[in-house]
């Protein structure tokens, strides 16, 4: 800002200085033109009747009119003793004489003095009786002058004359190459002046506006204590109190949510532990129950199955509150081990066969031909995988669901694709919070608590990975988890791109058997990749089988 307040001062200034230099300097040539005519004027008129009483002798009819001419300049003399003050402003002249009405032989008119340096325009003012001013610039010993040139008619015995006097401007060119060169000299010291007086004034403004921003970036680092220096009381000292004022008051609340985080992952973990052990023994009272179903009645027996259903249930939502709770207190560790990402897709679609079966849907696994190992958590990895499969069909709507890995030399890339009913706008990063649901009255095939894909973010970002989504309403989602090769390494691209908004049509759904997810699928759907850059939205850790 400073530097954008200078700048533009010195433009301003700078053109403000070029018009003034323009108004003053020609303001300085009239009057200087000015004073040189009114001056020059007053000496012709002085100096016309002595030249018109040497003209007295001078015949124009004669032959050596020119000779006679000359005489009477060469007779025409102005001594210091004659000169005036107006003469000394006037400066030097030369004179000229011309018969204007008298054509020698040659065919030239007889004259005396420069004639050559007296406009024709000017001449035939003076031959029609005027008194006529004008400023000539002519050729003089090869070099250039400018004149004030005045001529007016001069009286002889027998028939008038034509006088001009030329009055170098010489004097007053100087003049003026020394008044440009002040307003240039004056010019460049009051920009320079102005650039210096415009810098130290901005500083002073500027100057609390940095200290501002350089305190808000380490608030923003963390660091809560830091405050701004209140000096005077003035505007700015304002500015740092109300500073200083917000800063204590979102100290003071980022505490309070601190405080309050703490309490709710206390409260979380407590109550997930303490609700294990009246929980298995409702567990063990459930399965006593569901084993010898049998033999109650009908009305007790499915209220038997129901209960342990929904144990199930339970247990999996407390197991889901308590990694949640491991994850919010930062204590969950990763137990790397060498992990080949296809065999372990394998399995999950395996153990996942029969879901799929029952919903109509085709598990169609793309799987390279090399291996594609990483240093991951095994444990956490297939948890992940897992819940974007069952994910993935439980939203297919017996359309094909596609497994695809890609790879490159940092990461390796898996997505999960279904063809059902899709994401809406937005939905796509609101699919990771906890508890969100796009639609909580359609049915499920898979259950869930909720937690799932919230967990499963965490889990990638514990990698170095993360984990993005993409869908359209009616062309299905697709489901992108992104890993490093060696665990904690950071990645900033995916191997795999995300499809783009202009997906072609999901294919026909396959309501037959599915296929054996150990065998490799059939052509990768015809799609078309996301070429527009778009930044991936970055999680890490899920629970299996999650809903949208």
């Amino acid at each position: 800002m400073q530097l954008r307040v200078v700048v533009s001062t010195l433009a301003l200034s700078s053109a403000v200085v070029f018009v003034l230099g323009m108004v003053l300097q020609t303001q300085i040539t009239n009057r200087l033109l000015e004073n040189k005519k009114r001056a020059a004027i007053q000496q012709v008129e002085q100096n016309l009747p002595v030249l018109e009483r040497q003209l007295t002798a001078v015949d124009p009819n004669e032959d050596d009119v020119g000779k006679q001419l000359e005489d009477a300049l060469n007779r025409l003399t102005t001594t210091a003793a004659e000169q005036t003050e107006s003469d000394s402003v006037a400066g030097t002249y030369e004179p000229v004489l011309v018969d204007g009405h008298a054509i020698a032989e040659d065919g030239a008119q007889p004259s005396a003095g420069p004639v050559d340096s007296v406009p024709e325009s000017l001449r035939r003012l003076v031959e029609q009786d005027q008194l006529a001013i004008q400023i000539e610039t002519a050729n003089d010993g090869g070099s250039r002058v400018t004149m004030l040139v005045i001529g007016s008619p001069a009286g002889t015995a027998t028939r008038p004359l034509q006088a001009y006097f030329l009055f170098p401007l010489e004097s007053e060119r100087r003049t003026l190459q020394v008044v440009q060169s002040t307003l240039l000299v004056g010019g460049l010291v009051l920009l320079v002046l102005l650039g210096a007086i415009t810098n130290l004034v901005t500083r002073q403004v500027v100057r609390p506006v940095r200290q501002a921003a350089q305190t808000a970036e380490r608030l923003a680092a963390g660091n809560l204590d830091e405050r701004m220096r209140v000096i005077g009381e003035d505007d700015m000292a304002r500015l740092a109190d109300s500073f200083n004022e917000m800063a204590d008051s979102l100290k003071q609340q980022i505490q309070q949510l601190e405080e309050f985080g703490q309490l709710q992952r206390r409260f979380t973990s407590d109550v997930s532990h303490e609700l294990r052990t009246p929980l298995t023994t409702v567990r063990m009272a459930a399965d006593v129950l569901h084993a010898s179903r049998d033999d109650l009645p009908d009305g007790l027996e499915r209220s038997a199955e129901l209960l342990v259903d929904e144990l199930d249930r339970f247990e999996s939502l407390l197991g889901d509150l308590l990694e949640i709770s491991r994850l919010d207190a930062g204590v969950a560790e990763l137990s790397t081990e060498s992990l080949d990402v296809p065999d372990l897709v394998r399995r999950v679609m395996e153990s996942l066969l029969p879901i799929a079966r029952t919903g109509g849907v085709e598990l169609r696994g793309h799987f390279p031909a090399e291996e594609v190992s990483i240093l991951a958590d095994t444990r956490r990895v297939e948890r992940i995988v897992r819940n974007l499969v069952a994910n993935a069909i439980d939203h297919a709507e017996g359309r094909p669901v596609d497994i695809t890995f890609g790879q490159n030399e940092r990461a390796v890339a898996v997505t999960v694709r279904d063809y059902g009913v899709g994401l809406r706008p937005g939905e796509s990063e609101l699919v990771f919070t906890r508890f969100w649901r796009a639609d909580p009255s359609r049915d499920r095939q898979t259950g869930g608590t909720g937690l799932g894909l919230s967990i499963a973010a965490e889990d990638a970002r514990l990698h170095g990975g993360w984990l993005d989504a993409w869908g359209e309403p009616g062309q299905g989602s697709c489901f992108r988890l992104t890993l490093p090769r060696d665990s904690g390494e950071q990645v900033d691209t995916s191997p795999l791109p995300l499809p783009s908004a202009r997906s072609i049509a999901a294919p026909e759904a396959l309501l037959a058997v599915p296929a054996d997810p150990s065998e490799n699928g059939s052509v990768p759907p015809d799609e078309e990749q996301d070429r527009s850059g778009r930044e991936p939205i970055r999680f890490s850790e899920t629970d299996d089988q999650e809903e949208r």
